[in-house]
């Protein structure tokens, strides 16, 4: 693209969501990162997302935000990322923490003040829902939203991916708030794979930085490859959210009406995406993203990586 995409991250690190800001903060213009509960409580996202950010040396300022559902139960995902989140490496102390607790008001204020600006939720939508529903006024002000998270089979349930099965309620809200939206949903991530060969690679990088990210990587993976039938290595979920943005050219996206299902016994969580050939279909309220150039891809997560490990 011509000029770096301005974000705001919103995320739960996370092994793939502490990728994500890594590629955020080198090929786009990082205005902040805002944490959420869900692959761990809220006090270890955040602790995750400062240890991030003071390792690749950013100043980007880093904002507390919900500590639960709208209305669901929280609930971890301990069982992939450990119960720190960042299970698998040596980590330092995080030099600071977050520079509030009000990560919805900083989400308001910034799109407010900047317009143009993406969100990109790598978590649950808890964030974005009460962003957009306390200030419907950012939601002609902001660029668009990437979301990674739904998808047409699930992991969490048979139906539902873990990030909109963990807030429903706030993945329905911000599927309807009428502006630009772009879905990477696990159609796509599985097929961006922290394989041994390329976390060869990571590791092959000079620097501590690599490192660490390698040995993430691996415990990640490892997880991935013990529970799932044929998957080579663990799925790279939130850069996806990240590059459909600064690296649109590698994907193959489509769009399309998705609704998220809220009340169903066994589908609740599940992101429904209308693929019928029918005239009379809904009119699309989403970019569906469904394919990746995965080499390309995971190519600029090791540039990425490299940019900051020295």
């Amino acid at each position: 693209m011509s000029s770096r995409v301005k974000m705001i991250l919103d995320c739960d690190p996370g092994h793939d969501d502490a990728m994500a800001m890594v590629v955020a903060a080198n090929h786009a213009d990082l205005l902040g990162v805002t944490t959420v509960a869900g692959n761990a409580p809220i006090t270890a996202t955040t602790r995750n997302a400062r240890i991030i950010l003071d390792m690749i040396g950013s100043t980007a300022p880093l904002h507390q935000g919900a500590r639960r559902p709208l209305v669901a139960e929280p609930k971890d995902a301990a069982y992939v990322h450990g119960e720190s989140g960042l299970d698998g490496a040596d980590l330092p102390e995080p030099s600071r923490p977050a520079d509030s607790e009000d990560a919805v008001q900083f989400i308001i204020d910034t799109c407010r003040k900047t317009e143009g600006i993406w969100l990109v939720p790598t978590g649950p939508l808890t964030n974005i829902a009460l962003a957009l529903r306390t200030a419907p006024d950012i939601a002609h002000k902001i660029a668009g939203i990437s979301l990674m998270g739904g998808g047409t089979f699930g992991n969490r349930s048979t139906a539902a991916e873990f990030n909109i099965w963990a807030d429903p309620e706030a993945a329905a809200m911000v599927f309807d708030y009428g502006g630009k939206l772009l879905m990477s949903g696990l159609d796509v991530t599985h097929k961006l794979q922290a394989t041994p060969e390329r976390i060869d690679k990571v590791r092959a990088l000079p620097g501590k930085l690599a490192g660490v990210l390698a040995d993430l990587f691996v415990f990640f993976s490892d997880v991935y490859v013990s529970r799932h039938d044929n998957m080579r290595g663990g799925a790279v979920h939130d850069p996806c959210a990240v590059l459909a943005l600064t690296h649109p050219e590698l994907f193959t996206m489509k769009d399309q009406h998705v609704v998220v299902e809220t009340s169903g016994e066994h589908s609740r969580g599940m992101t429904l995406v209308d693929m019928r050939g029918l005239k009379e279909r809904k009119n699309p309220n989403c970019t569906v993203v469904w394919d990746i150039d995965a080499e390309a891809a995971f190519n600029v997560i090791v540039e990425s990586i490299g940019a900051f490990s020295s």
